[in-house]
């Protein structure tokens, strides 16, 4: 006799089934049969032929491009997963992201925030360096443009390196960039903050070890207090930006004005400060913004406030198009409007460059 489900978890099936349904009309490439016939038994529920729905999809298109078919769902899928699997502790997750709501475990295993907490432990620390060769080139050209912070952000790489920048402005005040990479995917854990654990500590809570050497960055380099400053962040490095403008005590030591994000999964979060103006850049083919519990077809909007720039760029699959350089090449090939859009907000930092310091952030 099969077993039923819960009628709430049927309702839940139901409108997820409802959701990937109304996505597929603007992503013909979900409508494809084999696609199709992936989502479906997700849907019910049927494991086995998911997978090889999965393992077909794969040995037709390659992992990459998969993985760009199913990304404007892909938060969907995952939920239903969680919701009809054996394993009570990621239906959370699945419910935050069918009513919205801040996660409090991780998207995939449930694991909670606690936990995750205790497996990136370091209090954070920053210490000045010098930039090798080919990043003091790409620095040398930069300038208040998100291409070029974006280049910057490129060129920093996601080894434990963040910037800081000071700008003489042209109104006569003095203003500081903050520059942050995002994940390194190498190894779970490292001696940074940019690695795995971090990131999903950081899309959890909010002092995390990346915020705080962040922190350390500013106290290191002498940045006075009440002095105006922007954040742009690249994947954890954008949420670590969010997370930053979530603490009343540092948005009480500085102004922070603008944070601005690549590629990040933010939208659970709010800042303290009402009048910091946030500026999130997606590419709805990056799965990455989308572990919030926010992903192209859902239904929650992001506060009146906030600028969202999101775009299809079908260029690059995942997960190149989740790399800076892909975000940055889809601006400055001017297909989309945004790059100009985003400028025009960030017009106050606009001056000389007089000083680019790049810094080691460590967990210990």
């Amino acid at each position: 006799m099969a077993r039923r489900r819960p009628a709430c978890v049927a309702m839940a099936v139901d409108a997820f089934a409802m959701r990937i349904e109304a996505a597929a009309r603007e992503h013909p490439s979900l409508a494809a049969p084999l696609a199709k016939r992936f989502t479906k038994a997700v849907v019910a529920g049927r494991r086995i032929e998911a997978l090889r729905a999965a393992r077909e999809l794969v040995e037709l298109l390659g992992v990459t491009r998969t993985l760009t078919t199913v990304s404007p769902v892909v938060m969907e899928l995952l939920a239903l997963a969680g919701l009809l699997d054996e394993n009570p502790t990621n239906d959370s997750f699945a419910w935050v992201t069918l009513t919205g709501g801040v996660p409090t475990t991780d998207p995939l295993f449930g694991l909670p925030a606690a936990l995750i907490r205790h497996l990136n432990p370091g209090p954070g620390r920053a210490e000045r360096c010098e930039a090798d060769a080919m990043l003091a080139r790409v620095l040398a050209r930069s300038g208040n443009d998100i291409v070029r912070y974006i280049d910057d952000i490129s060129a920093l790489g996601n080894h434990g390196l963040a910037l800081l920048r000071r700008i003489d402005c042209t109104d006569g005040a003095t203003r500081y960039v903050l520059l942050l990479p995002g994940t390194s995917f190498g190894r779970l854990s490292n001696s940074t903050p940019q690695d795995l654990v971090g990131a999903f500590d950081a899309l959890l809570r909010t002092d995390t070890t990346y915020s705080r050497s962040a922190r350390q960055v500013l106290v290191r380099a002498g940045v006075p207090e009440g002095a105006e400053l922007m954040i742009v962040g690249h994947s954890l490095g954008g949420i670590t930006a969010m997370n930053l403008a979530c603490d009343l005590d540092f948005v009480s030591t500085y102004r922070l004005t603008h944070v601005v994000t690549v590629g990040s999964p933010i939208d659970t979060k709010r800042p303290v400060d009402p009048t910091t103006r946030i500026v999130s850049l997606v590419n709805q083919h990056d799965v990455i913004p989308g572990l919030d519990g926010r992903g192209p077809a859902s239904a929650h909007d992001t506060p009146d406030s906030w600028v969202e720039c999101a775009w299809l760029d079908e260029t690059y699959d995942y997960p190149l198009s989740h790399a800076p350089q892909a975000y940055a090449d889809t601006l400055r090939r001017g297909e989309v409007p945004h790059r100009d859009r985003v400028n025009r907000l960030i017009t106050r930092y606009d001056g000389e460059i007089v000083g680019n310091q790049p810094y080691l952030v460590r967990d210990k």
